[in-house]
């Protein structure tokens, strides 16, 4: 993995203006994808100016892009004229002598936000080729731009058939947890208690929050991300068990009561459910209708060693029955 050194941080520093500055992070992020590398842009564009520039660089770059679309002329999408700045104009010229046999067709940019409400399970055919289903109670951000495709998960749980493209890989980022892929079908569920990422074909890379290397994930293989403890817990699926709330119902095996309960609150945000840490570590097998999550709730005891008490503030506590 390569790992920006003491000696290019100052290189990138010593440039003469911001311009050139966010000129040199973009064409080190379009051959660059180590950690290292994305957690120092991260710290360089704190600074407002900073991501001002870069953003317009990737404008400007874009139309660049859209020009070169078969040696033929193009008419610009129409937008408030800008006016580019010297400096910037000839940083992007020097970055395209050293991107152009990169460049070839240019990517479609493409940005929306999407929520589904309760109950609501939206899919969208992203006009890369990949196709992206959004469970209930789930808040997202799509951001193509023509280097790199991110989704932010804001919250909730998203399943993704990605469409490869090896030069604009895509990534999900969920608060400091980022997912990088090329072409494969996952799942990434960001829930109160945990961040679970679970792959269906092909490879992905999980990085939780930077501070440790990257879990490699294959087909029919899960990482469970626990928020309050740190740490990851990794498991082996069946098939068919990736994304399953897609059909309306959920199985689960030897689930531990914490992390149910814990997926069940994407069904019901509404009235949230606590568990009592006597019982937490409980495991649980059986179904769940996404469209009635109550019913999961009104079987427990009949399964586990449990009672659910109602509170006064409309919550439910799941506690060991005597």
């Amino acid at each position: 993995m390569t790992r920006l050194s003491d000696i290019d941080r100052c290189e990138i520093e010593a440039h003469d203006s911001i311009d050139a500055q966010a000129a040199s992070w973009f064409a080190r992020n379009r051959n660059d994808s180590s950690r290292a590398n994305r957690k120092a842009f991260a710290t360089w564009q704190t600074v407002p100016a900073h991501a001002r520039a870069y953003a317009e660089f990737e404008q400007l770059w874009a139309d660049l892009a859209q020009l070169q679309q078969l040696n033929k002329p193009v008419v610009l999408p129409t937008r408030k004229p800008a006016i580019w700045r010297p400096a910037l104009a000839v940083a992007a010229a020097l970055v395209c002598a050293l991107l152009a046999s990169n460049i070839g067709a240019p990517r479609t940019l493409f940005h929306t936000q999407v929520a589904a409400h309760h109950k609501g399970i939206r899919t969208l055919h992203l006009p890369d080729g990949s196709t992206l289903y959004v469970n209930a109670n789930t808040r997202l951000r799509v951001d193509f731009n023509a280097h790199q495709r991110i989704v932010h998960l804001d919250q909730g749980q998203l399943y993704i058939e990605v469409a490869a493209d090896k030069e604009r890989p895509l990534f999900v980022q969920a608060g400091e947890a980022n997912v990088r892929v090329v072409g494969t079908g996952f799942d990434v569920r960001r829930s109160q208690q945990q961040l679970v990422v679970s792959v269906a074909h092909g490879e992905v890379a999980f990085d939780p929050n930077l501070k440790a290397p990257a879990t490699l994930l294959g087909a029919q293989q899960r990482a469970v991300w626990h928020y309050a403890k740190g740490t990851l817990q990794q498991q082996t699926l069946n098939v068919g068990e990736v994304a399953d709330w897609r059909s309306g119902h959920l199985s689960f095996r030897n689930r531990e009561l914490a992390s149910l309960i814990d997926e069940l609150g994407l069904y019901r945000p509404t009235a949230s459910v606590q568990v009592d840490n006597a019982v937490a570590q409980l495991k649980v097998s059986g179904n769940l209708d996404v469209n009635d999550p109550d019913a999961l709730l009104n079987a427990l005891p009949a399964l586990l060693p449990v009672k659910t008490v109602a509170l006064a503030d409309g919550k439910v506590r799941i506690e060991a029955r005597k």
